[in-house]
């Protein structure tokens, strides 16, 4: 069954159809759990806290999905084991509220790197090039403008804090929204 089906359950009220749908996607979860040295109790755990967060976001008017439910499941999955390990280690699950909260934070973050992917994407694709230049192949603004064929380094700089903004404001436009 695709997304959009299991989506409109939720939204029509019919979570018991929904959750069935969802169930499919278990096995999956159990073998990131399984292969990170977890029993199949804990990967039941991890999916049906998972599911909880998932039913939560979606009651809230603000939450967009940007992945599919498999990939939004699968992370915050990922997310709630690596919690609940670090917690078994560090305390037997000190407060589940606590646990709950972290695992909010990892899916915010998780929800920031998707914004920003999707705004570097918007980008054109000299402000890609540019920003990739600079920050990923850490390429000094000299070789910048050679490349790219900016007249100076000067320009090369002004273009890459343009397409920095512009990617920013993307960023903040569809973050917000």
């Amino acid at each position: 069954m695709n997304d959009k089906k299991i989506l409109e359950f939720f939204k029509t009220g019919q979570r018991d159809k929904a959750f069935k749908q969802l169930y499919s996607l278990y096995p999956r979860i159990e073998k990131l759990v399984l292969s990170k040295g977890g029993k199949q109790s804990d990967a039941q755990d991890v999916f049906q806290e998972a599911l909880i967060i998932l039913n939560r976001n979606l009651e809230q008017s603000d939450f967009k999905l940007t992945a599919s439910l498999y990939t939004y499941l699968y992370s915050v999955s990922r997310f709630v084991w690596k919690d609940m390990q670090s917690k078994f280690t560090t305390q037997e699950l000190h407060d589940l509220k606590d646990n709950e909260v972290s695992i909010f934070q990892h899916v915010l973050e998780e929800k920031k790197y998707r914004f920003a992917e999707n705004a570097f994407r918007e980008l054109g694709e000299r402000c890609q090039q540019l920003l990739q230049l600079f920050y990923l192949k850490r390429i000094p603004f000299k070789e910048i403008a050679v490349t790219m064929q900016f007249k100076s380094e000067k320009i090369a700089k002004n273009q890459k804090y343009k397409c920095l903004k512009k990617a920013k404001d993307i960023f903040h436009q569809n973050y917000q929204s």
